[in-house]
């Protein structure tokens, strides 16, 4: 007879999450590191209850607390349901992958909060498991609080909405459910070209059901994380198409740095001279120093990628997902004969732009196509020229990093210092081994152009989703998986003001990050768009209304940002001028606790200089002569536009 243990579902469901490991190239650590949280009455005596009793039995075991027990998942309990799908995202970011973090949620507003965060972790194909609670099974005391109740079937709740943007949805209307999907979570969690939100859908009264549970549930399963090897016809199609190129380009993405495939990039790029691009997730994969390094690629790319890209007549992208900014809207990739091989552990991204598909995990792809292109380098004119294009970019570069850059023509006063000397500043003084983090707003396309990264793990910046409100509780989720870092969140006060909340819980786990927080009083990156087509920067600076003209351009709003930081326990530094930050920094790196560097910077910039086009579609009629002009600017530039087929 089966050996058999009764509990409920939530306990169960703990005990199952705490015995799942991961395996890949001989390291095997825990799957689930813990649990992030807010407790309503949808789960508080369901998950709520068994992550206390499984706390309770490991210090009753003798666990002290540095170590959680065998059957135990850490808690921490968040400020924002959406806030901690994000720590959740950067947390498995920063694992490569290979770890993860639970959440749970109430049901009804609390578990659609978490929405968004899904949204962004199966859009950036990061593995985050999600929990919300649901309306009764029995529907006994329908309509439960909170309740959506759908007129044409009682089995819809919000909860639906996960649907659309998870990688895998189940709801567990039955305890013996779990059984079957609790594994299929785990299958998609460590599934490389799979992977994004998982949901499963808790029914608040099965959370709290008992059921005699198979004790060979709860047996430590080890989830051998695949390297899919690159079929060697698949490799011979390729090596022939990058032999007969002549300006061939690398587009290097996040999986180069998830598969832990920056070595193996190096010596690809040692061994033939061919320049290497990379896109936001991509950064670091290889330094910026390496002599194949162009910098970033696209619409907030360098001068130097965006050159070359435009005559390349062999496209190897790796690991990309060749979103609009990477590709600038279909114009980057200017050769009329362009051709493209596409490595990538996903075969729906490996076919992208009428590729030459290569399905393989991204170290294995990298490393065959070294073997196959023995022999085979770029010619000598062609790396003289890469080193030409990207000497006169850095040069650019240091004027921005310096504050000192203006674009021809520009006659703007400039009040305050500009954010890019603040990056350039930043980049000096954060070591090696640090994290970057940041997200929305002016400051990614600044920082693609402007970082020198040396690493694949110092640069965290989240651009698939673009979500404002990531940075804080991202640092957060990449502290706790990095320990030993100094994790340094840039944050603009447009985002700031979305989600600051997790500075709280930041502060109640007694965890040290560095909150870079600059203050330029509106959205820098949508005016600089609105204005460029047509809108006037309508809406995007933090202004009183005039009641004469009902519109928003009176005196600045009277909001204190650094006294409201302060206020949820942080220690809030001003910083005057760039010229303090270098001894504020070292001082908040020297402290043991979390402190917010705030700085006042100019919105107007100046920002590094645009070399590709971006597709924001402009008014086609319109009665304002800026829109009119605009439109005329767009139509113009979208006839480079063109599909790669």
């Amino acid at each position: 007879m089966t050996s058999t243990i009764r509990l409920t579902v939530g306990q169960a469901l703990v005990r199952f999450l705490a015995h799942q490991w991961t395996e890949r190239d001989g390291e095997r650590r825990r799957l689930v590191g813990g649990m992030l949280g807010i407790l309503g009455h949808g789960n508080v005596a369901g998950l709520g209850q068994a992550l206390l009793q499984a706390h309770v039995e490991a210090v009753e075991a003798g666990y002290d607390g540095a170590e959680p027990g065998p059957e135990e998942l850490p808690y921490l309990m968040a400020r924002n349901e959406q806030n901690m799908v994000h720590t959740a995202v950067a947390y498995a970011r920063a694992t490569d992958r290979l770890s993860v973090m639970a959440c749970t949620a109430s049901i009804g507003p609390g578990s659609t909060n978490m929405v968004t965060g899904a949204a962004l972790a199966t859009v950036d194909r990061i593995p985050v498991l999600l929990l919300p609670s649901d309306v009764y099974a029995t529907r006994a005391p329908d309509p439960v609080l909170q309740q959506l109740e759908h007129p044409l079937g009682p089995d819809v709740t919000v909860n639906d909405a996960f649907r659309p943007v998870a990688r895998y949805f189940d709801r567990v209307w039955r305890p013996e459910m779990l059984l079957v999907s609790a594994v299929q979570a785990m299958r998609v969690l460590t599934d490389p070209a799979e992977t994004g939100a998982v949901v499963l859908s808790l029914p608040q009264d099965v959370q709290a059901e008992a059921f005699d549970w198979p004790v060979e549930f709860f047996r430590d399963r080890t989830w051998h994380v695949r390297r899919p090897p690159a079929e060697p016809a698949a490799i011979a199609r390729a090596a022939e198409l990058i032999r007969g190129a002549r300006r061939p380009l690398v587009v290097a993405g996040g999986g180069v740095v998830y598969s832990g495939a920056s070595e193996a990039l190096r010596t690809l790029a040692d061994a033939t001279g061919v320049p290497v691009a990379d896109t936001q997730a991509g950064k670091g994969a290889i330094a910026w120093d390496h002599p194949s390094a162009v910098g970033g690629l696209g619409a907030t790319g360098t001068a130097a990628a965006n050159a070359l890209a435009a005559r390349a007549d062999v496209v190897v992208g790796i690991g990309t997902r060749y979103t609009d900014f990477t590709t600038a809207s279909h114009t980057v990739f200017a050769d009329p004969d362009v051709r493209f091989v596409n490595v990538n552990v996903a075969s729906f991204d490996a076919a992208k732009l009428s590729g030459e598909m290569v399905v393989a995990d991204a170290r294995e792809g990298i490393e065959a196509l070294t073997r196959e292109l023995a022999g085979w380098a770029t010619d000598l004119e062609y790396r003289a020229e890469v080193a030409g294009r990207v000497a006169d970019w850095h040069a650019v570069a240091d004027e921005l990093r310096a504050g000192t850059y203006r674009e021809p023509g520009d006659s703007h006063v400039y009040e305050l210092p500009p954010q890019t000397a603040v990056f350039g500043i930043l980049n000096d003084l954060i070591g090696p081994d640090d994290v970057l983090v940041n997200a929305a707003g002016s400051m990614p396309g600044d920082l693609q152009c402007l970082w020198r990264a040396t690493g694949p793990g110092q640069y965290h910046l989240e651009y698939g989703f673009s979500c404002m409100g990531y940075e804080i509780p991202a640092a957060l989720g990449v502290k706790l998986a990095r320990p030993e870092s100094e994790v340094v969140a840039i944050v603009g006060d447009g985002t700031y003001q979305m989600a600051p909340q997790e500075l709280a819980t930041i502060v109640a786990e007694g965890i040290k990050v560095i909150i870079v927080l600059l203050d330029n009083g509106g959205y820098a990156s949508i005016g600089a768009l609105s204005q460029s087509r047509g809108s006037q920067r309508f809406g995007t600076r933090y202004r009183m209304r005039r009641a004469a003209t009902r519109a928003l351009d009176g005196p600045a709003v009277p909001f204190d940002i650094a006294a409201n930081a302060a206020s949820m326990g942080a220690r809030v530094v001003s910083v005057g001028s760039l010229a303090e930050l270098p001894a504020a920094y070292a001082d908040a790196a020297r402290h043991p606790e979390t402190t917010v560097l705030h700085l006042r910077t100019d919105l107007y910039g100046p920002n590094p200089p645009g070399s590709a086009w971006w597709d924001v579609a402009v008014a086609e009629v319109s009665t304002l002569a800026s829109s009119q002009r605009a439109r005329a600017e767009y139509d113009a530039a979208r006839a480079a536009q063109r599909p790669y087929l």
